[in-house]
């Protein structure tokens, strides 16, 4: 078994970490109203919306990654804390140009065929061709990766030296033999080795998954016989929280995601949780050309303004935590812990001196301006998100007394996808991205602007970040880390983002415990009687 780089300070930077580690189970007890386990019964998981296309490979929104999670699986499974656990592989090596990955006997796919080392290196081969435009291309496999099988063995090569290339291929959805050649198929079917295949798909209401016999392989040695398994699984849409709070506390959801008021009803309750970090309070600039946030001065100012102890608190609820790095998505490749960075202490007089050296002069009618334009600011946040509204009204008000003109602007997820990617016309607010490695987060501080086909959609030229950013990705695996956490650094001292706080997502658990690294583990669930 293997463990990713959640590196303490004392032990230093330059450390991949793949070494081997002892791993235990899920807990049988505990969460959800405790009891004993009892097997059989419909686990039913609320989700906010309809998943769309259930093609594993073209999935991006986390409602689709919360159905297709559930019949698809991977060669390693990360567990919560970035540890590494035998799934489809019951062994790999990785020596930065090339991996191997050597299958478990008897596995099968949800039509019964065999799932063997040439299915995997097909679905390697096809997530490589950068025609096929899956959603692991770029992010975690590229066209200099390819492979090749030998019974269960499956090699794996790269032009370039990759310190994550084990990790990055063994996490990718691999889907069956049929589903390759009819790509098409998978639109509204699934097709994959999971313990549970889709069985009742109804769009807008409920996709239904039932579990199959002959399940050997699942991680920490989970089969179809396991105690506390349900025979079937529901993925319910439900889109208001507060029904869905009603449905847990009522025992006819199992599962469901909850923030905001509605929480201290499930808290007050005594449920329990599992939940993913999530940057809640993270703050993005808008560096193009033009707009305020351009100037790394202004950058500093209005973010040495912010009173983080009166704001976190009001956006991040009662999970709120000190933000700890600028990955925190599972395989949490190189976070260090605590950070080797800090944030600046609140100093309004230090922000209104960094304004008026950026040339923003306060006027005799309170506001700042220069060239006789006033400092207007374009605040964005998430309209569904409760406290995201008035977490920004503190801002503002704080803003306000520097002679900030602020525009708060509520977004839903058409307004999201136009500003950020198309008209640009946004400025901060709360605006995260939560990457599970370091790669990934250069391609939207590091890679091209939308303009040009690419994810920066901040407009980040960051010249000290991407020279540490080029070293890192070829480094080898002693080094890469340092590299990477050396690249975070000179992000947060040029203020392209600044993390007010972080918060836990909480899916509460109600009749059953389960696992969640970024999504539920089906294999983990345990019904409760």
């Amino acid at each position: 078994m293997k463990r990713s780089t959640l590196v303490p300070a004392a032990a230093g930077l330059a450390l991949l970490a793949l070494t081997l580690a002892s791993c235990a189970a899920p807990a049988d007890d505990g969460g959800g109203g405790g009891g004993n386990v009892v097997s059989g019964g419909t686990f039913v998981k609320a989700i906010s919306d309809d998943p769309g296309d259930l093609d594993p490979m073209k999935a991006v929104s986390p409602d689709t990654f919360d159905v297709v999670t559930v019949a698809y699986e991977s060669l390693i499974y990360v567990t919560p804390d970035g540890s590494y656990e035998p799934w489809l592989a019951e062994s790999w090596t990785d020596e930065g140009t090339s991996a191997t990955f050597t299958l478990k006997d008897g596995i099968t796919c949800a039509d019964g065929s065999a799932f063997t080392g040439k299915t995997v290196a097909d679905n390697i081969n096809y997530n490589a061709d950068p025609a096929n435009a899956t959603f692991s291309y770029g992010t975690v496999i590229t066209d200099a990766v390819s492979a090749t099988a030998e019974g269960n063995v499956v090699t794996v090569t790269s032009t370039v030296n990759d310190p994550f290339l084990s990790i990055n291929i063994g996490t990718i959805m691999m889907v069956c033999d049929a589903g390759l050649a009819n790509v098409a198929s998978l639109s509204n079917t699934t097709n994959g080795t999971g313990m549970f295949q889709l069985s009742e798909a109804r769009p807008g209401d409920a996709y239904v998954f039932t579990k199959r016999d002959g399940y050997t392989w699942g991680p920490y040695g989970v089969t179809s016989d396991t105690a506390g398994l349900p025979d079937t699984i529901e993925e319910r849409i439900v889109s208001d929280q507060s029904t869905v709070t009603n449905l847990l506390l009522s025992g006819e959801v199992n599962s469901g995601v909850v923030t905001g008021p509605d929480q201290d009803r499930l808290e007050g309750a005594g449920l329990k949780y599992a939940g993913v970090r999530n940057p809640v309070g993270q703050m993005l600039f808008n560096e193009r050309e033009g707009r305020p946030f351009s100037d790394p001065l202004v950058r500093e100012a209005l973010s040495t303004a912010i009173n983080r102890d009166e704001v976190g608190p009001v956006i991040a609820g009662a999970t709120g935590l000190p933000s700890s790095g600028l990955v925190m998505k599972t395989p949490l490749l190189c976070v260090q812990d605590p950070p080797g960075w800090t944030l600046p202490a609140t100093d309004l007089d230090r922000a209104g001196e960094l304004l008026d050296q950026a040339g923003w002069v306060l006027g005799a009618d309170g506001t700042r301006q220069k060239n006789g334009q006033p400092l207007t600011v374009k605040f964005i946040y998430d309209a569904p998100t409760a406290s995201h509204a008035p977490a920004a009204e503190l801002v503002k008000e704080t803003w306000d007394k520097l002679g900030v003109v602020t525009e708060l602007s509520a977004n839903d997820a058409a307004a999201w996808s136009d500003q950020l990617y198309t008209s640009f016309d946004w400025d901060t607010g709360w605006v995260q991205i939560a990457p599970g490695s370091p790669v990934v987060l250069d391609l939207f501080f590091g890679g091209a602007t939308p303009d040009k086909g690419g994810l920066n959609f901040m407009f980040v030229n960051n010249p000290e970040y991407n020279e540490l950013a080029t070293q890192a990705k070829t480094a080898t695996p002693d080094t890469a880390c340092g590299l990477w956490q050396q690249a975070e650094k000179k992000l947060i001292d040029r203020f392209d983002t600044f993390p007010v706080i972080d918060n836990i997502l909480p899916n509460y658990m109600s009749g059953a415990i389960f696992e969640q690294p970024n999504f539920l583990n089906p294999t983990s669930i345990r019904m409760q009687g």
